[in-house]
């Protein structure tokens, strides 16, 4: 949500019209990606004239403050929201940025990978905000990812998975 979706939309502006459609996910207490998510895509229309996207609400797996017991609760719940629609939409490249709703999208995706269903690439950029630790979803998905990438020196140093690319947002 706002900051977050700020960032993946930067990074999606350097995409080619190759990676369409774009499937966008988020979760359903979000109210402001999906007016920002639109301004996009009705700009990047202007130039790609066949730019096919669609948007898809999930529960939210994590409220800010939301107590850790319960998030496990309410994020057991958000995988299992994720399954049929990334079932659906059998994504080749799963790109996400550090929301919590990241999270069950990934697994969603590992899962249909490890069922031999469909095999998603895992690419998890953290937040620029991020300078000397991770975020929780990022902590979580750091073991996960295909591609981890930082966006500060210091955490490439602290690990050593991830990949260091400079200032991408």
């Amino acid at each position: 949500t706002g900051g977050h979706t700020a960032e993946i939309l930067r990074l999606l502006s350097c995409l080619s019209e190759s990676y369409s459609p774009r499937h966008y996910i988020f979760a359903d207490s979000d109210k402001m990606s999906e007016a920002k998510i639109r301004s996009f895509e009705q700009k990047r229309s202007e130039t790609f004239s066949n730019s096919q996207f669609t948007l898809d609400r999930i529960p939210r797996s994590r409220e800010v403050r939301q107590s850790w017991i319960s998030s496990v609760v309410t994020t057991l719940y958000s995988i299992l929201y994720s399954l049929p629609l990334t079932y659906k939409l059998k994504p080749d490249l799963v790109l996400c940025n550090g929301p919590g709703t990241c999270v069950p999208v990934c697994i969603s995706a590992l899962l249909l990978g490890l069922l031999g269903i469909k095999r998603a690439i895992i690419v998890y950029v953290e937040s620029i905000c991020r300078v000397e630790t991770l975020s929780l979803s990022g902590k979580i998905l750091y073991y996960f990812s295909d591609y981890f990438i930082v966006q500060w020196p210091d955490l490439k140093e602290k690990y050593p998975k991830s990949i260091y690319l400079g200032r991408l947002v």
